[in-house]
């Protein structure tokens, strides 16, 4: 949501700096919250499902391990456990007992391995379709005063939007990392003004006027 906020209200005030008719603001609007959206959603899935494969892939390799060199598998179980402050005698004991059962040493052995739970792997059609609604309520939310506005009165409605709406959830960012929600607030209300500023100034200086 955060992505969508400050890239679009960056990208209207961009072609309203630019001069373009108030319709043009609004097409690039609603323009670049669609794309984004699609972007965010598809890049998600692709990163999710490429996430996945790998650690199926990963998985297969270690049941395998599992079965043909179990001794070993079990003595790198041991390592681990000592590593995590147990006792050598009490390692091995443990090892040996979760080796008993070939899937749950399979769990155990991707936890400690690669930091993941097999049977608790991101869905990633249901993190895609979250990317693109989070997305694209943020981008639309400044082309609102384009629906019937125009001119600065229009500018300025997008610029308090953006504010505020990102001034809201950088608190909320705050509040689940348990960090000063002002300043965390602060943050993003300082990074969205910077990327409009940067994008204002960019549009007043191309100054393209359509007719």
């Amino acid at each position: 949501m955060s992505d969508g906020l400050i890239s679009n209200v960056s990208l209207v005030i961009g072609f309203a700096g630019s001069g373009v008719q108030s319709d043009l603001v609004r097409l690039a609007g609603f323009a670049g919250a669609i794309a984004g959206a699609v972007s965010m959603g598809a890049g998600e899935w692709i990163s999710i499902s490429a996430q996945n494969e790998l650690i199926h892939r990963e998985l297969q390799v270690e049941r395998r391990e599992l079965v043909v060199n179990a001794p070993a598998e079990q003595a790198e179980l041991a390592a681990m456990y000592e590593g995590h402050g147990m006792e050598p005698a009490t390692a091995k004991q443990a090892a040996a007992e979760v080796m008993r059962s070939p899937e749950g040493a399979l769990g155990v052995h991707a936890r400690e391995e690669f930091g993941m739970d097999p049977d608790e792997l991101p869905v990633a059609l249901q993190a895609s379709l979250l990317s693109f609604a989070c997305f694209l309520v943020g981008a639309l939310l400044p082309v609102l005063p384009w629906i019937t506005g125009s001119g600065s009165a229009a500018k300025w409605a997008s610029v308090i939007i953006g504010v505020v709406g990102a001034a809201v959830l950088g608190a909320a960012v705050g509040k689940f990392a348990e960090r000063n929600k002002a300043l965390s607030a602060l943050r993003q209300v300082a990074i969205l003004l910077g990327a409009v500023a940067v994008t204002y100034a960019v549009g007043k200086l191309l100054h393209v006027s359509v007719s």
